[in-house]
């Protein structure tokens, strides 16, 4: 005997169906009642490797044909039908399901559902929407069984009038992340949200805020999670700060600075600068031990892998109601390094630099999608850019599928403007496999 191991095929074949029993008798217990009824439909299925009968292996040989993914593929983009003022809704839907990591995670078929009612989960409905945009299919979806979860778990945002496309992504985020919960990934927790679920890996960031006393110079430091950062524009009744020193026209962090334009960047320092809390927002100080006036500074301790910007188109209050159309240029990539919590302390001892090295990645993202509103705020409609392969744009206008050039992305003209800009995390970037590889086991359910 050489005690070596061995391979059997017939020991193999009992294995895997002993093993296909099992799952079954384990899906009628009360506890996973609801995973076995998620199965039935296809959905968080226990993964296995495909091996063709001889009946397919004849029907290969027929069919020599294969369906091959190039650059020019258009498999994944499919127009959503609008059914009644919900282009709020369609063109997040396109921003998420161009998402390059949720997809992934969503056509790997990873979301296990938990919940009593898998009927009534969001995540469920996801996964059917992804395979939905990734079957090839041509003609425009309609999304009626997302838009009754989004009236059933956001209630605030159920009815026929127009809605907003920002108020949407958060409202969809919060109840994917309720939904997740149940799942195993959920259960372990590294990051600011203490929470592993998909959701919260991608979109989760740590947004750190120092009020510093202005007598004793005491730090007190908190550190919350964020899915998105909303940043003030000129125009507001909010004051804005001037320009940046790059508004010559120069370029600072990839944009373009034309004499009196606005930039994102501009946008993200006046959101990091120190904020004078003056007389009337006293805090008490714990190393003085009395209310004292401070200032306080935002900034960013842990980057998402996504990052979403929120332009404040809309201003609200109680003697105005208007859209705030000024320009807005943004970069191809961003590099969020100035506005890192890290970056802030190397500045107060001495020791930051402005990086020149262009192929440190740190902090860098790339531009993948965004979101456009145009009209007013009483009558608008919303649009949104994805980007599909690597140096492919389209332009997604509810059913409407079409072309689009970096100019047409980056130049927005009269009243579209941008509403919601989302990044990827640069070092991330170019390994993700844009130009994906359709898999039989993700469609046959």
């Amino acid at each position: 005997m050489c005690q070596d191991y061995i391979y059997d095929k017939d020991m193999e074949q009992i294995a895997k169906e002993e093993q296909r029993k099992a799952w079954k008798l384990q899906a009628f217990t009360p506890t996973v009642v609801s995973h076995y009824q998620c199965t039935m439909t296809g959905i968080g299925e226990k993964y296995s490797t495909w091996e063709p009968t001889k009946r397919e292996l004849e029907l290969l040989r027929h069919n020599p044909k294969r369906r091959k993914i190039t650059t020019n593929c258009t498999i994944g983009l499919r127009g959503l039908i609008n059914l009644g003022n919900t282009c709020f809704m369609n063109c997040i839907v396109q921003a998420l399901t161009h998402t390059p990591l949720l997809r992934d995670f969503f056509l790997s078929d990873r979301h296990k559902c938990e919940m009593q009612s898998p009927s009534s989960c969001l995540v469920c409905e996801m996964s059917t929407l992804f395979q939905e945009f990734y079957s090839g299919h041509r003609s425009p979806h309609i999304p009626y069984r997302l838009l009754h979860l989004v009236w059933t778990h956001a209630r605030h945002l159920a009815g026929y009038e127009q809605q907003d496309a920002h108020e949407f992504l958060i409202a969809a985020l919060d109840v994917l992340h309720r939904h997740c919960k149940g799942d195993d990934n959920g259960k372990k927790a590294n990051n600011p949200n203490h929470c592993n679920c998909i959701i919260d890996q991608i979109f989760t960031g740590g947004l750190q805020s120092d009020v510093t006393c202005q007598v004793c110079h005491g730090v007190s430091t908190t550190i919350d999670p964020f899915w998105d950062i909303s940043l003030d524009l000129p125009g507001s009744s909010t004051p804005f700060w001037p320009l940046s020193p790059g508004s010559d026209g120069s370029v600072v962090n990839g944009e373009s600075h034309v004499s009196g334009t606005t930039t994102l960047t501009d946008c993200l320092r006046r959101f990091t600068r120190p904020e004078h809390l003056g007389s009337s927002a006293k805090i008490k100080c714990s190393g003085c031990h009395s209310y004292q006036e401070s200032t306080k500074q935002l900034t960013m301790k842990k980057l998402p892998i996504v990052a979403c910007f929120h332009l404040k188109r809309f201003e609200h209050s109680a003697k105005l109601r208007r859209k705030i159309t000024t320009y807005v240029s943004f970069p191809l990539e961003l590099d969020m390094t100035p506005f890192m919590a890290s970056s802030k302390e190397s500045r107060m001892n001495g020791q930051y630099q402005q990086p020149t090295d262009s192929l440190n990645n740190d902090n860098k993202y790339s531009l993948f999608a965004v979101v456009n509103h145009q009209g007013t705020l009483e009558s608008g409609h919303y649009t949104s850019f994805i980007r599909q392969h690597k140096d492919q744009w389209f332009k997604c206008d509810d059913a409407i599928i079409t072309k689009a050039s970096i100019k047409d992305v980056l130049d927005s003209e009269g009243h579209n403007v941008q509403v919601v800009i989302f990044y990827i995390d640069f070092p991330i970037f170019p390994f993700l496999n844009f130009n994906w590889e359709v898999k039989p086991e993700i469609y046959n359910t």
